[in-house]
């Protein structure tokens, strides 16, 4: 899948350079940060997401005693 994107000047010259510096592609590191964000951004939204359904009683909650018992059984 091709995505364009719009760049700020400064960061497309950040970009840019450390694409030459390094002899790696800037579309390799579009897609690392992409993906690094998008991890993040995942992990939060679905964290939240299970928060409101703990409150609104969708999900139970159980202690670290309860979660254990009965594993060495």
């Amino acid at each position: 899948m091709t995505l364009t994107v719009r760049l700020p000047d400064e960061i497309n010259s950040r970009l840019t350079s450390l694409a030459q510096q390094t002899g790696r592609s800037k579309s390799f590191y579009v897609r690392k940060a992409i993906e690094e964000k998008l991890e993040d951004l995942e992990d939060l939204y679905l964290g939240l997401a299970m928060l409101e359904n703990v409150k609104s009683g969708k999900e139970e909650v159980l202690s670290s005693e309860e979660m254990w018992s009965g594993v060495d059984d």
